[in-house]
């Protein structure tokens, strides 16, 4: 401990014995239910964060558990669009509750507060990181198996709020082919080791295009160097997602929940095993 030491952990940047690791940690509704928090983060956008996370809460609810999703993405949220929600989240004296998917995931997205959804939030970083801790503190998630936070693209204020305040697991990282892309990746695997945040798998969005005749695989975007990525920091959870029309047709009607995603499914089955 310094001289100095002011006991407030909060503000401080030293490491040292006295610190408490979970001290930023806030404590969700009284009411809520949550097992497993994994977090879904990109160095930058467009790579697919929310598809990714839409797909792994559908695969998990599709094995019998209980599933929810908290779209952190708040000033590009996209989450309800894919699962085809119109119905707007409601609070009640307890609390806020979040709306079901038609397969029964749980879903909090400031899309759903809002009157219309194309409304923008024109809010400062601040505020926006202030929203998401009310997703989780004020938010009623009940008997929650696994929550998947679709987090917004870097490591500015949100995933830094996330990565502090949240129990998170793990993250998964989604990136795309280009060489470019790799590199910004990298920062978001290394925020997570500088936090001592598991990296539970890397999702490789975009991979390929698998030609629906000859089955040959083209790298549209380039050649893959997602395997240099995940041994370099040592993540042996590796999937790709093809460039596949029945992948954003889904997305544009609603439909999400209803494809199937064999690409992720040894994901899944490790994540399942490294959370029990």
């Amino acid at each position: 401990m310094s001289e100095n030491c002011s006991h407030n952990c909060s503000s401080c940047k030293e490491s040292c014995n006295d610190r408490d690791p979970k001290s930023l940690l806030q404590e969700p509704h009284e009411m809520s239910s949550i097992k497993n928090v994994i977090a879904v983060v990109s160095g930058k956008g467009g790579v697919g964060k929310s598809l990714v996370t839409s797909l792994m809460a559908s695969s998990m609810q599709k094995k019998g558990y209980h599933t929810a999703i908290m779209d952190a993405d708040i000033t590009g949220p996209s989450i309800p669009k894919a699962f085809g929600m119109h119905e707007k989240a409601y609070a009640n004296e307890m609390g806020l509750i979040p709306v079901k998917t038609r397969g029964g995931i749980d879903i909090m997205s400031i899309n759903l507060l809002l009157d219309n959804d194309t409304d923008p939030v024109l809010w400062r970083g601040p505020v926006i990181a202030g929203a998401v801790s009310q997703f989780w503190s004020e938010v009623i998630w009940d008997n929650v198996d696994y929550m998947f936070v679709d987090m917004p693209p870097g490591t500015g204020d949100v995933p830094l709020t996330v990565f502090q305040s949240l129990p998170l697991k793990g993250i998964i990282v989604v990136t795309s082919p280009q060489e470019l892309v790799s590199v910004i990746v990298e920062k978001a695997v290394k925020m997570a080791e500088m936090m001592n945040i598991p990296v539970l798998g890397i999702v490789e969005n975009m991979s390929y295009y698998e030609c629906p005749d000859c089955h040959s695989r083209h790298s549209i975007f380039g050649e893959s160097h997602i395997e240099e990525v995940a041994a370099k920091h040592n993540i042996s959870a590796v999937a790709k997602l093809p460039v596949n029309p029945a992948i954003a047709a889904a997305c544009d009607l609603g439909e999400i929940e209803a494809l199937d995603a064999p690409w992720l499914s040894e994901l899944s089955a490790s994540i399942e095993k490294m959370c029990q």
